[in-house]
């Protein structure tokens, strides 16, 4: 049996829940992660086939955040994707991306200073290589991202087979980060954090118009988590992160359309929980085009050590009720950590202008509301954040 649907393997902004690790540079980093699968591992393919083409793609992501009365960050990321097979059994592939950030950060809940400005540059690569046998695949890869007062390093290593009938694919995946934190504020700042990263899953064709995915990850970090660019910030220097991720892509062969569904799960120690639901509807339309709108919901419970925007009566903002220098012992004003709701609307635009060229274009919109968290009322007294992404993309088969 030969399934009409694949793994929808892309990934999306899906939230600040995705990463509220201390990248004083990079706040919008939240936003941008890949949150689907952990960073440095990829979901699995059904088939364990090697390609027959090789393809190249460029990109350009604009993004920008804002609130009431100001704007915020200010990105702008050209790409390029190269793959390529290697004889019969492997393939290559990698990819470089330049991020130009600039704009203001909230230096606690939503208030920015002047002294939060920044301009900042980040460079970032990967590479990986995959070798392809009857049933069954292997790949390593390394990626590696550096600003001014960030590096990130990362290996990673995964695995795939596939049944006979190549219905069924399991997958098992581990990467290790190896990251260096430093502060234009302080540049006697250089601490570290390593984070080790496991996933394991199973995609199963259940029908000729049915492919259903289950992803389970974890991650165990240590090191600095405190964001050396807010003040009080003080977190615990261990984090566990969990997530588990189930899928359902169904074709409609009358409309010659795909459904693609999913929902995640995300739980850390810091007390974080959320759910993503995402929906997307594959359009192939006459003339090569491809219209696919698509909508996410995500709600999220806010970690322990998060305090609300009411200050101290003598200390005043940006302090608690009864800071002091020693307690509490963890705390953290910064707004990714608070518990809220979060909508993105989208719209992809694809156009095969010719047998081996494609042309795309998204856009997505992000609102988030602290009233729109579900089960619950969310964190009061934040301004609601916004933020837009565009990119424009070319890929060439060849």
């Amino acid at each position: 049996m030969t399934s009409h649907v694949t793994p929808d393997v892309t990934t999306s902004p899906l939230g600040h829940d995705a990463d509220t690790s201390p990248r004083p540079a990079t706040t919008w980093g939240g936003v941008l992660a890949a949150a689907l699968l952990l960073p440095g591992l990829q979901a699995p393919a059904l088939a364990e086939t090697a390609p027959e083409q090789g393809e190249v793609a460029v990109k350009l992501l604009s993004y920008r955040d804002r609130q009431p009365g100001f704007d915020r960050i200010k990105v702008t990321a050209p790409s390029v994707y190269v793959m390529t097979p290697v004889g019969e059994r492997w393939s290559v592939e990698g990819s470089l991306v330049t991020d130009s950030v600039s704009g203001a950060s909230p230096r606690y809940h939503s208030a920015v200073s002047g002294a939060s400005r920044l301009d900042e540059e980040r460079k970032a690569g990967d590479i990986r290589v995959t070798r392809y046998n009857d049933r069954d695949a292997w790949s390593i890869g390394a990626a590696y991202s550096t600003e001014h007062d960030y590096r990130s390093r990362t290996i990673s290593a995964d695995y795939r087979r596939s049944s006979e009938d190549n219905n069924t694919t399991w997958n098992i995946g581990a990467a290790f980060n190896d990251d260096w934190i430093g502060s234009s504020d302080d540049p006697t700042l250089s601490r570290g954090r390593n984070t080790t990263q496991v996933i394991a899953g199973v995609t199963q064709a259940w029908t000729a118009a049915d492919l259903v995915q289950l992803n389970i990850g974890a991650s165990w970090g240590h090191g600095m988590y405190s964001d050396p660019y807010k003040f009080p910030d003080r977190r615990p220097d261990r984090r566990e992160q969990y997530t588990l991720m189930a899928r359902w892509n169904h074709h409609f062969s009358d409309w010659k359309a795909t459904l693609r569904s999913s929902w995640r799960y995300y739980a850390d120690s810091f007390g974080v929980r959320a759910n993503t639901f995402e929906a997307a509807w594959v359009q192939p339309l006459a003339g090569g085009w491809t219209v696919t709108p698509m909508l996410r919901y995500t709600t999220q419970r806010a970690a322990k050590f998060y305090y609300d925007p009411v200050y101290d009566g003598t200390l005043g903002a940006p302090f608690p009720p009864g800071y002091t220098a020693t307690s509490p012992q963890y705390l953290s004003a910064d707004h990714r950590l608070s518990a809220f709701g979060a909508v993105t609307a989208g719209l992809k635009v694809a156009y095969q202008f010719a047998p081996r060229w494609t042309a795309d274009f998204s856009l997505e919109h992000y609102e988030q509301r602290g009233a729109w968290r579900l089960g619950g009322s969310g964190s009061p007294g934040l301004e609601r954040f916004q933020a837009d992404w565009l990119q424009v993309g070319l890929s060439h088969k060849f």
